[in-house]
């Protein structure tokens, strides 16, 4: 009878089955990312490592392929949903292993957050919130300005390198808030973790979170983020303790980390100022307020957002 390795050697080369994956290993190691791997790491493998890593490395070409084109978890076709592949060495063989991926990550850091800090948009309003639905009159050139400003800003910055952030203030109801929320998503779409907060809900919520001893986590949670975006600023009844203890703590960090925080208000610079300067006591504290707008006025480009009240139409 015929040996078995001589009737698999001789279907391989009678269905051409050899030549194929020849083929197949030359286009895996014309692969970028594999080739500059193996490069890297040739000096920690072994005689024989690649060969024996081929299955590892065929499936990492794959994989990242399928990470390449994904466009957020739920597209996710991984066999590991939200986690894409890693190649390393161990004992001299090319080893892989699946670590989350940036998506889920963010996915994961969201759940946290929303499970500390509740006073974030939900809406599907707003998680649908697109600069290309904003309407705007190219003749009206401080609307347009603005518009453009925050494109340019959910576009173009970068956490822990640019700390600027924007300062868009104007009337009620001439989506100050949508702007907001469509430099959220934007930023997601480049894998940036943010957070928007309603500002009176959340100096609300921290003074009852004074009684269950939770100020210091949703603070954290709150000055560490990314991208912070802190909606309706003014429009809460002020006392010392939020200004200096929560406000100006949260503000603070950010500048020395250079985070970048979005704010909306109904008052421009100067109207904050003083709206920051009276506590709930009716007492008048100018130096604090100026304290907290030096980390406000340096680190934000103020942004007039002009136009007609569209709550009420």
């Amino acid at each position: 009878m015929e040996p078995i390795r001589d009737s698999i050697r001789k279907y391989m080369n009678e269905s051409g089955w050899s030549s194929r994956l020849k083929q197949t290993s030359e286009r895996l190691f014309q692969d970028e990312r594999i080739e500059q791997w193996l490069q890297t790491h040739q000096d920690e493998l072994e005689d024989g490592a690649i060969q024996q890593g081929l299955s590892q490395l065929y499936e990492y070409k794959s994989a990242s392929i399928d990470c390449d084109r994904c466009t957020s978890l739920d597209s996710c076709t991984n066999l590991m949903r939200g986690h894409q592949p890693e190649l390393y060495v161990e004992n001299g063989q090319i080893q892989m292993r699946y670590l989350p991926c940036p998506s889920k990550k963010a996915h994961d850091a969201r759940r946290v957050r929303e499970g500390l800090v509740k006073s974030m948009y939900v809406s599907e309003e707003f998680k649908k919130a697109s600069f290309n639905a904003i309407d705007w009159d190219e003749s009206d050139d401080t609307r347009g300005k603005a518009v453009i400003q925050s494109l340019r800003f959910a576009n173009e910055t970068h956490p822990g390198e640019q700390g600027e952030g924007l300062y868009l203030h104007g009337m009620f109801g001439v989506g100050k808030t949508y702007i907001a929320a469509a430099i959220q998503n934007t930023l997601a779409e480049r894998n940036i973790q943010s957070m928007l907060v309603y500002v009176p809900e959340f100096f609300r919520e921290m003074r009852q979170s004074v009684a269950d001893g939770t100020v210091t986590e949703k603070l954290e949670a709150v000055k560490r983020v990314p991208v912070l975006l802190l909606d309706d600023l003014g429009a809460e009844t002020m006392s010392s303790w939020v200004r200096d203890d929560v406000l100006g703590v949260i503000l603070q960090y950010r500048m020395t980390e250079k985070l970048p925080t979005v704010f909306t208000s109904n008052w421009d610079y100067d109207e904050l100022e003083d709206h920051l300067s009276f506590s709930q006591k009716g007492g008048e504290e100018r130096l604090k307020a100026k304290r907290v707008m030096e980390r406000i006025r340096p680190q934000t480009t103020e942004l007039f957002v002009a136009g007609r009240n569209r709550r009420h139409t």
